[in-house]
């Protein structure tokens, strides 16, 4: 059985002409030829920044990553809870279990089921650890089986092997074991032998952004080619998706067409026939058990009533489906508070948002309804939520009823960071509170189950929380991490980061490495503006919240989209602008730093507003958007860049396309692009050709570094990792605070 979604797109009118481009050649990413001035300027890079004070800072970087003493996450599965875990002795990785009784304790005892490092040596390929997928095993069974994702190089193409956890091995191909070629997309399972599988391996059709185009039916012992087709989307739309809920008494059958990023068709099988799922595009849908839950990105007009952008909205699963339009209000946004997650215990919803990007968490109880006539089910809040830190609530195991390991399904986990404030793990319950007098709501309790600890004096730092004006009046947040009594005399070496895209939220967040490879840093002596010589002082680490994230919702992403794209880099501007106002530092002291697409925001910093920063440090970043639609998986993004082929959308993007934005004769800030080779989202391809079109202009104060492999994350393991946040951080305090580039 095949469907087909309704081809939306057409082809424009006409192509708006491509500017000259004489880089175009670096485009062949495993060219000989190219390899080869990638090594160069990788050379001319290492020899500028791998001295000593590099060497020691990448060794406590790595330090921080190999920490035996972090936060083991696990997953629960069972009675068993998994592990992946990477360190010195495990570059690659473990993935192993325990039980509850044992990770309670400071030495829990780790049964490894795969070592990925002996892996990658036995089979000579550098295996990367993407995650498993559990088939739900009969009632009263273990889980056994698994579906493993391997990268061979980090990107995002995966190898699936089947593998049981009993046995501790991959189960034999020859036997019948499912083993699926390298590829793009994902992996359900249906049943014992069955696999619902979206892929582009064996010559299986894939979309203009190199995702899956169809998803097909595959038995044990059948090649995907000959798997009877199941579902197809259009070329021009982004991916197709196939997942299978196993849920007992809910067992069904979905499938996603992934027009863009923000729009897409849900259907379920019926009867042989996919069923949609009657919601505009720009309404996310999630099922669970009985219920539907709708998300919408703009405001969604629904018989007479409008439901704001970024509210939650429940509707019974059948009851909807039969044509029932009853939604009960979960939650409604307003101009301070923005819905970010959502998980489902047995009995309870937890809601995680963000007000004024501080958490805040409430219950919610499908059983009983507040007063008002919205249908909103009873909401109580969850106090853990220290101001100006990030705290996530979501569930161990929803379909746990036993309490064999201490919890059951309406346990929920807690983890609590801030910029501060070493991350903690947390494990709580849920239970009806029926001693309210009003409203009864839900009580909780819950206890630190691990902590992380302190890699850098975090007590001597303080956090604070400012607000700039961008150029049309909002109000754009943004958090400040310095010592305590920072002196305010514009010559702090400082660190804006940003990201503002994609509806992604920047959130505090806890890291050693900044802690130590900038905040603990030391000036050899900055002069002073109190007459009293040179001080040594420590970096000042900023966030800023600007437009094009989720901070606020969607409304937030949606101001900052296609032709409104500039509104997020003048919001970024505005907060180096406020720093500099309130002397916390001043141009020349004063980097930026962004990855993927805050990548293009930095670009943008560096061919727009060159007289804010003395710094810009560029990762993994878009950069032609001439071209991006036709370079890895740049045609997913048109939604939120727009497309350049048509002649009135180049308009407005070339205005944010740093490629065709460098001058000559302007007085550039220092720049280091960095990038990995085996990228496949974004791609190396756009870094090269902006530092090669930048020395060819006689700018000679850009550095380029290209990582052989890592993927878009630019490393695969801690000691890539390591190395690859040194240099960010070590150009970025030469530039900034040593002053010796």
């Amino acid at each position: 059985m095949t469907t087909t979604a309704a081809d939306s797109g057409r082809a424009p009118a006409a192509i708006a002409p491509e500017p000259t481009d004489e880089n175009v050649w670096l485009e062949d990413i495993y060219g000989e030829e190219q390899l080869a001035w990638v090594k160069e300027q990788n050379a001319r890079t290492e020899s500028l920044l791998e001295d000593a004070a590099y060497a020691e800072l990448e060794g406590s970087i790595l330090e921080v990553l190999d920490s035996t003493d972090r936060i083991p996450m696990v997953g629960k599965r069972g009675d068993w809870y998994y592990n992946f875990w990477k360190d010195q002795q495990n570059p690659k990785g473990l993935w192993r279990r325990t039980t509850w009784e044992s990770y309670c304790t400071d030495s829990p005892e780790w049964e490894v089921l795969l070592d990925v490092d002996a892996l990658a040596a036995a089979e000579g390929e550098e295996w990367v650890f993407h995650g498993a997928t559990f088939l739900r095993p009969p009632a009263g069974e273990p889980y056994r089986l698994a579906l493993l994702a391997l990268s061979p190089d980090g990107g995002d193409a995966n190898r699936y092997r089947e593998y049981d956890v009993e046995a501790r091995a991959f189960v034999d191909p020859a036997g019948g074991g499912f083993d699926l070629p390298t590829a793009k997309g994902n992996v359900s399972w249906l049943d014992a032998d069955t696999l619902l599988v979206a892929s582009t391996a064996d010559g299986l059709p894939r979309t203009a952004s190199s995702y899956a185009r169809t998803a097909v039916t595959l038995k044990r012992g059948e090649s995907l080619i000959a798997a009877p087709r199941l579902f197809e989307v259009p070329e021009d739309h982004m991916m197709a998706v196939v997942a299978h809920d196993s849920t007992p008494g809910f067992e069904r059958t979905f499938a996603v067409d992934y027009i863009d990023f923000f729009n897409r068709t849900n259907l379920v099988l019926r009867d042989g026939s996919w069923v949609a799922i009657d919601v505009p595009t720009d309404v996310n849908v999630s099922a669970h058990r009985e219920w539907l839950l709708f998300r919408p990105q703009q405001d969604w007009v629904l018989d007479g009533t409008t439901y704001p952008a970024g509210s939650l909205l429940a509707a019974g699963f059948e009851d909807y489906l039969s044509g029932g339009r009853d939604l009960a209000v979960l939650f409604t946004p307003d101009a301070r508070t923005s819905l970010q997650s959502w998980s489902w215990t047995r009995n309870f919803l937890l809601l995680n948002l963000l007000k004024d990007v501080s958490s805040e968490i409430r219950v919610l109880d499908p059983s009983r309804s507040a007063e008002g006539p919205d249908g909103a089910w009873a909401s109580t809040p969850l106090d853990a939520c220290p101001p100006l830190h990030d705290v996530n609530a979501y569930a161990v195991d929803d379909e746990d009823e036993s309490a064999a390991d201490g919890g059951a399904g309406n346990d929920f986990w807690l983890v609590a960071t801030g910029f501060t404030t070493p991350s903690t793990l947390m494990r709580g319950t849920l239970e009806p509170n029926h001693n309210d007098g009003a409203v009864p709501g839900v009580g909780s309790r819950h206890a630190v189950v691990k902590a992380s600890p302190s890699f850098f004096a975090d007590s001597d730092y303080e956090v604070q929380q400012h607000f700039a004006t961008s150029d049309d009046g909002t109000r754009v947040p943004y958090f400040q991490v310095a010592a305590r009594n920072l002196p305010l005399d514009g010559q702090n070496p400082t660190q804006l980061s940003g990201y503002g895209g994609f509806e992604i939220s920047r959130t505090p967040a806890y890291s050693g490495t900044v802690g130590r490879a900038w905040l603990e840093r030391r000036t050899a002596g900055i002069p002073g503006n109190d007459g009293g010589g040179t001080h040594s002082r420590g970096g000042v680490y900023v966030v800023a919240n600007i437009r094009g994230g989720g901070e606020y919702g969607p409304s937030w992403h949606r101001a900052a989209l296609k032709e409104n794209r500039h509104k997020a880099y003048q919001d970024f501007a505005a907060v180096a602008r406020d720093l500099i106002n309130r002397g916390v530092t001043s141009r020349e002291r004063l980097g930026c730093v962004g990855g993927s697409n805050g990548g293009l925001l930095v670009g943008n910093m560096l061919t727009q507003y060159p007289e804010l920063f003395g710094a810009v440090s560029c990762g993994v970043p878009l950069l032609d958007m001439r071209r991006y639609t036709k370079l890895s998986a740049g045609h997913s993004w048109i939604a939120e860049y727009g497309d350049p082929d048509v002649p009135e959308q180049w308009e407005y993007i070339r205005t944010f396309s740093p490629y065709h934005l460098l001058r000559d004769g302007v007085d550039y800030p220092n720049t280091f692009i960095w990038t990995a080779t085996s990228d496949d989202r974004v791609g190396p391809v756009q870094a090269r050709k902006m530092a090669a079109r930048m020395l060819a202009m006689g700018i000679r104060n850009v550095w380029f570094h290209e990582a052989l492999e890592g993927g878009h994350a630019g490393a695969s393991d801690n000691r890539q990792a390591a190395a690859l946040q040194a240099r960010s951080q070590h150009f970025l305090w030469k530039a900034l605070a040593d002053g010796n580039l």
